[in-house]
């Protein structure tokens, strides 16, 4: 049992990712449509469908890249107490040719050409200059935990974890975003408004870093997200209206934008934010487990009904308290209880 409130928030911000991915899988890269005429309403976790374009075959509560990625970049923290961005890129390609992602679809699109391009020769400072796509937001959390809330210091984290594979400032700044969340909850924000607030502050230092790249404006699409949560009727409505108006798909300027409506839509409620996630459509795990994070940060491990976590921890062997325990003595320098 955690007694530490810090504590409990590292381990609910991990566990978080691993839910919202987990509960998204099933639902992942289909239409709202789609996933009510197939599942209902999802509330629970379930195996992906016969036929999943990227999951078939996987069992209720598996984790997919996500919350594999995420602990990965906790690995690289725990080992080297700091962000090592080449050491980032070993771990990530040695992941990939374990998984055998480099011959499938279980890479996102940024992360694949940016690790052909290392695996070629090509350093990681290179290798990531056009990298848009959501895959550097979607393992930020354990960055974020590491940056504690801290605007100059998170950005410094956010930007080189970001180089080899999403070295653009967009990509940068969203992850900075997300980060800047999670880092804040851990110091004890509840106030969900004043949270996502000083996140969207640090999206246009953010945006001055990194390898210039075209996009939506993050910023400017997060504010409509919001307006949107705040103006619907109920949440129906607002889950209908951000997937049709700000988008659900891999790009970080759907993605960042939709995840903090979501969160401020539940009002920081890990539990109904990975089951609006899954029900939303479109990239439905990757905006799950960032949504779960962000959510997970805040409310703390406690916030997570007991047999979510059992089952999240013996279907992917996943040992959530060492994690917490390892990220918790290198922000705090305290032995972990």
């Amino acid at each position: 049992m955690l007694s530490d409130v810090l504590e409990k928030r590292i381990k609910g911000c991990l566990v978080g990712v691993a839910a919202g991915d987990a509960m998204g899988m099933p639902s992942s890269m289909m239409s709202p449509e789609t996933i009510q005429n197939t599942f209902g309403h999802i509330d629970t976790f379930l195996p992906a469908p016969d036929g999943h374009l990227l999951h078939h075959g996987m069992a209720a509560g598996a984790v997919t890249d996500d919350t594999q990625q995420t602990l990965l970049i906790a690995d690289s923290i725990i080992a080297n107490g700091d962000i090592d961005p080449q050491d980032i890129a070993q771990r990530l390609i040695r992941w990939g040719e374990e998984i055998r992602a480099f011959d499938s679809m279980a890479v996102g699109p940024s992360s694949l050409r940016a690790l052909h391009a290392i695996k070629s020769g090509k350093s990681i400072y290179e290798a990531g200059r056009a990298g848009d796509t959501n895959g550097a937001v979607m393992r930020i959390a354990p960055v974020g935990l590491l940056g504690y809330g801290n605007r100059d210091k998170t950005l410094d984290l956010v930007s080189r974890a970001c180089i080899p594979t999403h070295n653009t400032n967009i990509a940068i700044a969203g992850a900075a975003a997300v980060a800047m969340a999670i880092g804040l909850a851990l110091q004890g924000e509840q106030d969900v408004d004043s949270l996502i607030k000083s996140s969207i502050e640090i999206i246009e230092p953010a945006m001055k870093l990194g390898n210039t790249w075209y996009s939506a404006s993050i910023h400017d699409r997060a504010t409509l997200a919001l307006d949107i949560v705040t103006r619907a009727q109920d949440r129906a409505e607002a889950m209908s209206k951000l997937y049709r108006v700000i988008g659900a798909g891999v790009q970080i300027s759907e993605t960042v934008p939709t995840c903090l409506a979501l969160t401020r839509l539940v009002d920081g409620d890990p539990v109904q934010g990975v089951i609006a996630a899954a029900n939303l459509g479109g990239d439905c795990d990757t905006i799950g487990a960032i949504t779960g994070g962000m959510c997970g940060a805040i409310k703390g491990i406690d916030a997570f009904p007991g047999d979510w976590i059992e089952l999240l921890s013996a279907t992917n062997n996943i040992d959530f308290d060492w994690y917490a325990g390892k990220l918790y003595h290198l922000i705090t320098g305290k032995e972990y209880l």
